[in-house]
Parts: C-alpha cells; structure tokens; sequence
C-alpha cells in the first residue's frame, strides 16, 4: 500500500513544478524505479490514475524507466549486475557484496504544456 502515499508524492511535486513554469496541462512524467525498490508501475498507475482527477496532470502518461540491480562486491570491488537471483561476484565467487544500484525511485522529467 505504500505506492498510494509515494504516488501522491509523484503528483505534488509535478503540480509545483508544472506550477513554476505555468503549464496549463502536464501530458507526461517519467519515473526510473529500481528492481529492488518495491514499487509496482501497475500500482503506481492505478492510484495516479484516480488522484489525478480534476488536476492538470488528469490523463497524463506515466512512463516507467526501470533501473537493475546492481552490486558491488566487497571483497575484489567488482561492479555487476546479478543474474538469476544470484548475489554471488562473477569474479572472485565471495558471496559479500553491498547494492549500488536498483533502489532508485525518482521523476526523472515530465512534458507540460
């Protein structure tokens, strides 16, 4: 349940935002949301779709850039991305490794008009 309280989040900011520029209509956001954040797009969409109503963002686009995981190991500092669920390093096959990547959630930019 947490996508209600981030996508309300998602359309303050972009009513602001749109609000400096004197946008009448925003017609797209697009988000970059980590394979590890949690947030479902499906979910996103939904909610969006129902606290947009009567605002400018009302029937705008929501485009959801997915960001991977990504780790780092500590051991050889190899950077890689894992395959199948596997969080071992492809170099040095240390099971140690920290993320540095795929929690992202963020509004990457919007189109207004």
């Amino acid at each position: 349940m947490h996508e209600f309280g981030v996508t309300e989040s998602i359309i303050k900011i972009a009513l602001d935002k749109a609000s400096e520029e004197h946008a009448s209509k925003i017609t797209q956001i697009n988000l970059v949301v980590g394979e590890l954040s949690g947030f479902v797009p499906d979910c996103i969409q939904f909610y969006f779709d129902f606290l947009s109503k009567d605002t400018i963002a009302e029937k705008a686009t929501l485009r959801f850039e997915p960001a991977p995981a990504q780790f780092r190991c500590r051991n050889c500092s190899a950077v890689f991305c894992p395959k199948d669920n596997e969080w071992l390093c492809p170099e040095c096959h240390n099971h140690s490794v920290e993320i540095t990547g795929g929690r992202e959630f963020y509004i990457k930019d919007m189109e207004v008009e």
